[in-house]
């Protein structure tokens, strides 16, 4: 098969799996999840049912790939965030910012809908690799002396994400940010203030 038209059938396999998964989302987000079925995915889609049965089995399946898709496009967007902010302790705290953001409000599926969603290998994996990039930025930002070094910056980083699992619960966006500065502020040593170190350390 020529590689241009094999490209081609592979964008139009994304295309039509993104329309999809934004499609079922947003009938979840309508009906809930017991409301919504393979039928009206695919009217709502566009396809026929046939076509959407070769992509997806059932409507669980769509959803655990939406999920899926929003982790891998969450981490992505904190990446950036990290490579466009200059100084160790100003990406530290640009990246819990829009940690913060993204996750705030986000307690609001039904029961059965979280416990599917946030269950599987790639959660897991996907928040093993969260860590990770968080890690790193506390212990850059350690050794530039805007964080404590009295606590290894892997307990650090457990404290930054349970300290701002709180913001589920959030949607005023003054109290999400005056949760991400206490958080911050537990990471800070003495003579810390506004992520700055003493001696310009940033």
């Amino acid at each position: 098969m020529p590689r241009i038209w094999s490209e081609t059938i592979a964008a139009h396999r994304d295309a039509v799996r993104d329309a999809v998964l934004d499609a079922t989302a947003v009938l979840v987000a309508e009906r809930g999840l017991a409301g919504v079925t393979m039928s009206q995915i695919a009217k709502d889609t566009g396809i026929g049912r046939a076509t959407l049965y070769k992509y997806f089995p059932d409507v669980e399946s769509i959803l655990r790939a939406w999920h899926d898709r929003q982790i891998d496009e969450h981490l992505q967007q904190l990446r950036h965030i990290r490579d466009r902010t200059e100084g160790a302790a100003r990406r530290l705290e640009a990246v819990l910012t829009a940690y913060a953001e993204a996750i705030s409000g986000k307690g609001r599926h039904d029961g059965d809908l979280a416990g599917m969603l946030h269950s599987g290998e790639h959660v897991a994996a996907a928040h093993q690799h969260l860590r990770e990039f968080l890690e790193e930025l506390v212990a850059d930002a350690a050794a530039a002396g805007a964080v404590r070094q009295d606590v290894p910056a892997d307990e650090l980083t457990l404290y930054c994400l349970h300290a701002l699992a709180a913001v589920r619960s959030l949607h005023d966006p003054a109290a999400i940010d005056r949760l991400v500065r206490t958080t911050l502020t537990g990471l800070r040593p003495n003579g810390v203030t506004n992520g700055t170190a003493k001696g310009g350390a940033s």
